[in-house]
């Protein structure tokens, strides 16, 4: 499995959210490109990155900070938040970003993802936010009626290189990912599954790996690593086994 380390962008600045609440955020860097190189050093060989301000404004803000990520990682990126349209989508991998993140956009419009796949392949995953089981949308400001597996169902032949599951009632609380429905998640459908959302310690990262290991793509992580809960270096060589 592949570690990800997160990097949300809010205002120009590396933030964690409690819940996904803009009011809730704590800065951890106010330099993207040295955090991102920072992960690099420690044998990171991918990036997440979330763009916060987008993902509300729906289209690219933190456009700058992403630019410095991108100088200094040298490691593929991928990234999210407000890519709703193929003009943005082609506006990030311009830019250099590896595969970008479709979220609000793939409840949306299902077909605008298909879409995607064909013309960008390779490069779109889709991020499946859950609530209770069901999608969030709009920077998770909203809960639809759609349940998670069903939304991840309808993309197994479009071509999309990974579902990125989140369950927001875990993130940024530290309290351990939702085990149970990430590996459901993953048993049920083709598309590869990387797991998001509350992994707070190196016990969570072996249990994932433990009881996961030949599911999931890899493993995203936040809040933990800022509070030194993980040992980036560590979990790197521990998923990598």
């Amino acid at each position: 499995m592949i570690f990800f380390p997160a990097i949300d962008l809010k205002d120009g600045q590396c933030v964690r959210l409690l819940r996904g609440e803009m009011d809730q955020a704590t800065v951890f860097n106010d330099s993207p490109g040295a955090q991102a190189k920072a992960f690099v050093d420690d044998g990171c060989e991918w990036i997440h990155v979330v763009d916060l301000n987008g993902a509300f404004e729906g289209k690219p803000v933190n456009a700058q900070a992403v630019d410095a990520i991108l100088a200094e990682a040298q490691v593929p990126v991928e990234l999210g938040g407000g890519i709703r349209t193929m003009e943005t989508i082609q506006f990030w991998l311009d830019r250099g970003v590896k595969r970008v993140i479709l979220g609000t956009i793939a409840l949306r419009d299902p077909n605008f993802v298909i879409e995607a796949c064909k013309q960008f392949p390779g490069q779109i995953a889709v991020g499946v936010d859950a609530k209770d089981g069901f999608v969030a949308v709009e920077g998770w400001a909203e809960v639809s009626d759609m349940p998670a597996l069903d939304l991840a169902r309808k993309f197994e032949d479009a071509g999309v290189s990974a579902i990125i599951f989140t369950d927001i009632a875990r993130d940024g609380l530290m309290q351990g990912p939702n085990v149970e429905s990430t590996l459901e998640l993953a048993r049920a459908i083709s598309t590869p599954v990387i797991a998001s959302g509350g992994v707070s310690s190196m016990a969570d990262l072996q249990q994932l790996e433990a009881q996961g290991g030949d599911l999931l793509e890899g493993v995203i992580s936040g809040r933990a690593v800022y509070d030194g809960a993980i040992n980036v270096r560590a979990a790197v060589e521990l998923l990598k086994c």
